[in-house]
């Protein structure tokens, strides 16, 4: 395993890889850090994978839509965590989604039989590829903007950076 850092608008980001697929991507002091992974022991190296990453958050950070389905991902979950990505990369740029919304999607899909927004929420935060696996879209019920690993001001500045309305977002009271 590899890393490679990439300075971005929201501070340093740390990318994890094998060579061949992107397996992490993390703002610096969010939760969940490197999760299983001992990232600060994997040495810097320069390799085609960290090169797509950049030209695609080159491309995010001026503007412009890429799609995830554009790099080689590998997210290592359990089965349910990663039908739970699955959708995140489905939501378009821009646009949101409910916990509650996507726990009805997985109903739907025949997966599970029943799902809570919760179950789902505690999914999205163990996202291993942040922003590229877009979980800032997902938001609370009624517009709260809670749960990001890396902070609801982080959240809320890449909403906004995709030109979504946040007028009608709130934060939850117990955060100052």
């Amino acid at each position: 395993m590899f890393r490679a850092e990439y300075c971005s608008p929201l501070g340093m980001l740390t990318l994890a890889s094998d060579g061949k697929a992107l397996w992490g991507l993390w703002i610096k002091g969010q939760k969940y850090f490197g999760a299983s992974l001992s990232v600060a022991d994997f040495p810097l190296k320069d390799c085609g994978v960290f090169q797509e990453a950049f030209l695609w958050l080159d491309a995010y950070f001026a503007g412009k839509r890429p799609e995830c389905a554009h790099l080689p991902l590998h997210l290592s979950g359990t089965d349910f965590q990663q039908a739970v990505w699955r959708i995140l990369c489905e939501i378009p740029y821009g646009q949101t989604r409910t916990y509650g919304t996507i726990a009805k999607a997985l109903v739907e899909s025949a997966l599970y039989k029943r799902m809570s927004p919760q179950a789902v929420g505690a999914a999205i935060g163990r996202n291993p590829i942040g922003i590229i696996v877009p979980c800032h879209r997902v938001i609370g019920l009624g517009g709260n903007v809670t749960g990001y690993a890396a902070g609801v001001e982080k959240k809320l500045f890449l909403l906004r950076h995709e030109g979504v309305d946040c007028s009608s977002l709130f934060l939850p009271k117990w955060i100052d």
